[in-house]
């Protein structure tokens, strides 16, 4: 039987989109064909599990989970309110038990519980930052949680916390359904940061800041049953370019963690980065132009073979070609019209 895998795109909807778009994905060709909609205010962010039997989503109303049905469409199950004003970013444990929410607009860490058959059963915890991060441009930053992420353990949620310039790293309680601050990582004032990866074998954290452009790397391990994070280097988002007025978007890896990959807007490309896995350490390597406006988000397409980049402003996502040897990318396919693209999630159904 053919692979077959579909993606998922996330938009606003106070324009002509209406939710969620499940696209046929080909990954020899780059070619995405849109198959359904999934109806749902303003699915700014989601996220799929890790058997991929379910999708959830940000909605105005809180938190939404849909089931993956056999060709790929989406079925809504139900929604769920997290406590406080809308989230802007997801994450779910592998064995599905906990779905956690970063809230931008009232720095808010929700941890939701789910239910066995995928459905949201309400909120576990919440927590509430405070503080005041460093003024830039004679603007108070306040707390805005930007990116929910798991340690590859799972042991700890790690919480990207883009007003305070920092990331508070959370024991996570399965039992009780708790979080308890166990540590925070003090990037440098700023910077910013915005989201945050790690490598496939768990040892490294790359964090992509919003207003120094840069990719902060952190070696990862856990010593006498505690976090440890070491900042190891830190990269420019800009190198060899001249756009002063830039902002990281977002950042991922491929099938293959050699490389890289992290979206600019104003430079308005996705940037790829050669990567030793055993510093795991990363070189510049090349930056390619995405022919739109505000890469707010993009994929790497299975095989490792094409990007897609969702292009917000311009209300679009474009193919490209991906290459490893050079680093040159040419587009392919015609641009798929979308209004206000956000996020994307690619899914193997079978």
């Amino acid at each position: 039987m053919a692979e077959k895998y579909v993606a998922y795109v996330g938009t606003y909807t106070h324009e002509t989109s209406v939710g969620i778009y499940v696209y046929d994905v080909n990954p020899d060709t780059g070619l995405l064909t849109e198959q359904s909609v999934a109806p749902i205010n303003n699915p700014s962010d989601i996220i799929n599990s890790h058997d991929n039997k379910f999708l959830y989503s940000i909605a105005d109303e809180g938190v939404a989970a849909f089931k993956i049905l056999e060709n790929g469409d989406l079925e809504k199950m139900n929604q769920e309110w997290v406590g406080g004003m809308r989230g802007c970013n997801l994450c779910v444990d592998s064995q599905n038990r906990y779905l956690f929410v970063a809230g931008y607009h009232d720095g808010r860490v929700t941890m939701m519980k789910l239910n066995e058959d995928g459905s949201i059963n309400g909120i576990a915890d919440g927590i509430f930052h405070q503080g005041i991060g460093k003024s830039v441009a004679d603007r108070p930053l306040y707390p805005h949680c930007t990116c929910v992420e798991l340690t590859p353990e799972e042991k700890y949620l790690c919480v990207v916390e883009n007003g305070l310039h920092q990331i508070k790293i959370y024991e996570v309680d399965y039992e009780a359904g708790k979080l308890h601050l166990a540590d925070i990582i003090r990037c440098p004032m700023g910077s910013a940061p915005l989201k945050m990866k790690f490598s496939h074998d768990g040892q490294y954290a790359y964090v992509i800041t919003e207003m120094s452009n840069e990719i902060l790397v952190y070696d990862y391990h856990i010593i006498g049953d505690r976090p440890d994070f070491e900042n190891i280097q830190t990269v420019s988002l800009l190198v060899g370019v001249d756009e002063e007025i830039s902002t990281g978007t977002n950042i991922k890896f491929g099938d293959d963690d050699k490389y890289l990959y992290a979206s600019v807007d104003g430079l308005n490309a996705v940037c790829m980065y050669e990567r030793n896995v055993r510093s795991g350490k990363i070189e510049y390597f090349s930056h390619n132009f995405i022919s739109g406006d505000y890469p707010k988000s993009f994929a790497v397409l299975p095989k490792d073979k094409y990007f897609v980049s969702l292009n917000h402003d311009t209300n679009e996502i474009r193919s490209f070609t991906i290459d490893k040897k050079t680093g040159h990318s040419l587009m392919q396919n015609p641009p798929i019209k979308i209004a206000k693209p956000n996020s994307i999630v690619i899914v193997k159904i079978k």
